[in-house]
């Protein structure tokens, strides 16, 4: 039997749903030369502090439970490589994680991509330049697209989106316009940490020619909320944030979609997914796979606890571990 993690952070009393099948029961799903674990642990960081986290995962837990006819565990990380840890350790043998966990889990533990976090239809985003100076960055006239995720219009230039239509945030896009940015420009950055307000604009602005350290001010911000703030208020003339952080700031700067337009778009960045352990075996990886792919459209339950659990909308099954690979690759450029 193998052993789930016991920390304070455990919802164990969520988790430890019991079912009628026995494990023998499960492998109806296809042969195997391996018997399937009486029990298997996810490991995951929830996306927001619930007072009751035990109540939001169990919905989870019991459905993948009832279905594969194991126990199936959850278990809280404080953080994402927590989970990468737990996995490594044989501790968790599933991981709801954030993309460059993913990759150090793969990398590190032979683990397996099995799905990737949706949020409202797109399972990356890029990093988008933002202006207060269209004149200087765009080619052609401001146009408004929508963002679906609020049904707001807001502006874009360069082509990287069309007039009238749903913005799509796919990257890269104009990313020549970059180059104009010369010599002591104020662009706001966040933390390094950060994918969309830091590392992928830092290696696309190195990659268009722009010594970063020396060619610009850069004006250290807080949040994508306070990026997008730094350009709209004059703080600075470019920013980036993820796709669109503009929605984040409408009721503090309701004319936003004016005054600050998106001009080009980085490389796409992964959303985070899902990975098992390499300990597994295959049929029990298809069938959880198939199941979790399906939650979402399982209850109207199952929408809510994406949505409070992990702030997701889907998984696909469509993994494009390129991307992850590409993920870990701008990580070891900023990792000491």
């Amino acid at each position: 039997m193998r052993k789930p993690i016991v920390a304070a952070s455990i919802f164990a009393a969520a988790a430890l749903v019991l079912t009628g099948c026995s494990a023998a029961d499960s492998a109806d799903s296809g042969a195997s030369d391996s018997a399937w674990p009486e029990e298997i642990t996810i490991s995951l960081v929830p996306s927001t502090e619930n007072a009751d986290l035990a109540e939001a995962l169990t919905p989870l837990t019991s459905y993948l439970s009832d279905e594969l006819g194991i126990k199936v565990n959850g278990v809280v990380a404080s953080n994402y490589a927590a989970t990468v840890e737990a996995l490594g350790a044989d501790q968790a043998q599933v991981i709801i994680t954030d993309a460059g966990s993913l990759y150090n889990a793969i990398n590190q533990y032979d683990a397996e991509l099995i799905l990737r976090d949706v949020r409202f239809g797109a399972s990356s985003y890029a990093s988008v330049a933002y202006t207060n100076n269209p004149d200087k960055y765009c080619d052609d006239e401001p146009v408004k697209a929508k963002y679906a995720a609020n049904d707001v219009e807001l502006s874009f230039c360069n082509g990287i989106e069309k007039a009238g239509e749903a913005s799509t945030g796919t990257g890269p896009a104009a990313i020549d316009s970059l180059e104009k940015i010369d010599k002591g420009t104020k662009v706001a950055l966040q933390a390094a940490t950060s994918p969309a307000g830091y590392q992928y604009p830092v290696v696309a602005m190195q990659a268009a020619g722009i010594d970063t350290d020396k060619d610009i001010t850069q004006v250290p911000v807080e949040g994508n909320n306070n990026a997008v703030l730094a350009v709209y208020n004059g703080d600075a003339e470019v920013a980036f944030g993820f796709w669109d952080a503009r929605s984040s700031v409408l009721t503090e700067a309701p004319d936003v979609a004016d005054k600050v337009v998106a001009f080009a778009y980085t490389d796409m960045i992964p959303n985070g997914g899902v990975a098992v352990s390499s300990s597994l075996p295959d049929d029990l990886v298809a069938k959880l796979t198939k199941l979790m792919d399906g939650y979402v459209d399982s209850s109207d339950e199952a929408k809510q606890v994406m949505t409070d659990l992990v702030s997701l909308t889907d998984w696909t099954a469509e993994t494009n571990q390129d991307e992850i690979d590409r993920y870990g690759e701008i990580l070891q450029k900023f990792s000491n």
